[in-house]
């Protein structure tokens, strides 16, 4: 269905090539910006003629886009865009990204392309709980789905007892959220005496949030589906820039045809040796309203030879470059903390860091659910040996906390894992 799979590697390289050539011009002939970077670096499209000579021009940077806010960034006439999705601007102005409709049906193309490696088959129902509105993920995955000829529920989020009930009474095969609200549901369908081993449901699609292992396996075991990793990010284009075949699960086919990646040292910007770990860059090939080139996604990860494909996979994400923690001098990532917790089998994937000073220490507490089940004497000891684990893997002593099930605040959407109450001074 899409022979895209079957690209061979030499022919996949060759048709990067091409599109890169044609990305640089139209961003360098129509992005002020980006061309007025390219002039600083002493760098012209003429000048790239292999794929490696891309790292000799310039980064583009989300804050780069927020100096262009809201239209400067545009490589065509806002007039000629159909759609703008923006971030929610939290931690400043929001970044804007315009499409084309050579774009939107680009986007279906590649989410439907997305959905099918994760195993949806047209003629399914598939209950969308992503977010509709500014945030890319709702809409991109409902046209990839109407795309793949499937029949969509576009749910959005919250409601929790009505999405179990549309889930269950609808009959859908496949459902897409994000994976903390996929756990906030399986609650929900235990609260409401459910078993969502008798629905229809078999796959679930996760993404918009960096997730574990260990929360796939969890995932998987109280909902008995195959839980699905994609990625995305509405910089580049959205949800479906990525996505892993369930048949291997074992890491996110990268779309080499429409995004060129690179791992570069989150420090220096230099790029890594193919293999090792570092920041995911992404130049986008094919997108006509707002290209990027080389934009700096802050993800850590590496990139893997293809399995499915002659195209790369994205190892799981290990965090984000600015959303890592420095607690007493230490580098701590969340999903660390994730991979500790859900280690132990009386604790949920339901937690949340929090940080505190007294004087001029940092103190860190990790405040997580226990599993329903689970007896006051494991949740003591639960307590303790995460404490223990958590100091062996990172040198840090933390206060560990555990809470009733419900104790942890639910997101309809992206999880809340850190609270930091330490003064910015």
């Amino acid at each position: 269905m899409f022979p895209e799979f079957d690209l061979s590697l030499d022919a996949l390289r060759a048709l990067q090539l091409t599109r890169l050539k044609d990305a640089l011009r139209h961003a360098y002939a129509h992005q002020a910006p980006y061309r007025a970077k390219c002039e600083a670096a002493g760098v012209h499209p003429d000048d790239l003629r292999a794929l490696d000579d891309l790292k000799r021009f310039p980064f583009t940077a989300k804050s780069d886009l927020r100096d262009a806010y809201p239209f400067g960034m545009l490589a065509i006439p806002r007039e000629r865009c159909v759609r703008l999705h923006a971030s929610s601007g939290t931690t400043g102005r929001p970044t804007v990204v315009g499409y084309s409709a050579k774009d939107i049906a680009t986007w279906a193309e590649l989410m439907a392309r997305s959905l099918y490696a994760g195993g949806a088959r047209p003629g399914d129902i598939i209950h969308n709980a992503y977010g509709y509105g500014l945030f890319t993920g709702g809409l991109g995955a409902h046209y990839g789905a109407e795309r793949l000829g499937c029949t969509v529920v576009p749910m959005s989020g919250g409601f929790g007892e009505r999405q179990v009930q549309l889930i269950r009474e609808f009959g859908a095969r496949v459902v897409l959220m994000t994976p903390s609200y996929m756990l906030a549901l399986a609650d929900e369908f235990a609260r409401l005496g459910v078993d969502p081993r008798g629905t229809a449901m078999r796959i679930g699609i996760f993404g918009a949030e960096p997730w574990t292992e260990g929360m796939r396996a969890e995932i998987e075991r109280r909902l008995g589906i195959d839980a699905v990793d994609i990625y995305g990010l509405s910089e580049v284009m959205g949800p479906g820039v990525a996505c892993e075949f369930v048949e291997s699960k074992d890491g996110p086919t990268v779309w080499e045809d429409h995004f060129y990646p690179e791992i570069v040292d989150p420090e220096t910007g230099a790029p890594v040796p193919e293999g090792e770990p570092g920041e995911l860059v992404f130049t986008s090939l094919t997108k006509e309203a707002m290209p990027v080139i080389r934009y700096r996604t802050r993800d850590l990860t590496r990139l893997l030879p293809g399995t499915c494909t002659a195209m790369r996979r994205m190892a799981r994400i290990t965090g984000r470059s600015d959303d890592m923690l420095i607690v007493r001098g230490v580098n701590l990532f969340p999903s660390q903390v994730e991979e500790q917790i859900l280690r132990d089998p009386a604790l949920s994937g339901h937690y949340v860091i929090e940080l505190s000073r007294t004087g001029a220490l940092d103190d860190l507490l990790v405040r997580v659910e226990a599993q329903p089940e689970a007896a006051h004497e494991a949740r003591t000891s639960s307590a303790a040996a995460l404490g223990e684990r958590l100091k062996g893997m990172c040198g840090l002593s933390a206060a560990i906390e555990i809470v009733e099930p419900g104790g942890i605040e639910r997101s309809m959407g992206k999880a809340r894992r850190v609270i930091d109450r330490r003064a910015k001074g």
